[in-house]
């Protein structure tokens, strides 16, 4: 699910016959398709809200950051299928919005193991493990925090440098003065099986 560009699918070669990646974004679409067709992997152009495919289909299903249907993912597994997930968790960053003075990008209870655990449960599929982290990532420059926050433009959804220009030079002068700032990443994964 949400296979991006197939990069991921692809390092896992050989995969298994009928195996089947699903994305989302339209121009991700054909690149993954390109990268893919060696391994023999068709790949649907499809939402995680509905997978294309009919019910109990496979015997596993692999998720790393992408939209988490938990009812979708019961119905296309057959009994005894396993899902496996490592998702990005709504407490992710929020140091750089602290730092910042914006607000989070989305409240920081909405997507935490807890809640991804129970909307499984919920949906009639049993959980095996179930791990969350916070992973620090540290910046050394005030460059390195522009840079992050263009290239993840949801963390700070109104971010402009003429608008956070004293809370970013605020912050310049604290990674220079303890030499870098920390903002933890936050992760979770769960495999969970279709009784």
């Amino acid at each position: 699910m949400d296979t991006g560009g197939g990069e991921l699918l692809a390092s896992l070669s050989p995969l298994p016959r009928h195996t089947v990646a699903m994305e989302g974004w339209p121009p991700n679409i054909p690149i993954a398709g390109k990268r893919l067709r060696a391994s023999r992997v068709a790949v649907l152009g499809a939402a995680a809200d509905r997978i294309p495919v009919r019910e109990a289909t496979f015997d596993l299903v692999l998720n790393r950051h992408g939209a988490l249907n938990a009812a979708e993912i019961a119905r296309v597994l057959v009994p005894q299928g396993r899902l496996l997930t490592q998702q990005v968790g709504s407490r992710n960053g929020l140091e750089l919005n602290d730092a910042l003075g914006a607000p989070p990008p989305i409240d920081p209870a909405s997507w935490t193991l807890e809640v991804a655990v129970d909307r499984l449960r919920h949906a009639g599929l049993r959980v095996l493990d179930a791990r969350e982290e916070m992973v620090d990532y540290v910046f050394h420059d005030i460059g390195a925090v522009v840079f992050q926050l263009r290239a993840v433009p949801w963390q700070v959804r109104d971010f402009d440098l003429n608008r956070y220009d004293r809370r970013l030079r605020a912050l310049h002068e604290r990674i220079c003065s303890q030499g870098a700032f920390t903002a933890r990443d936050h992760r979770f994964l769960i495999e969970a099986e279709l009784p």
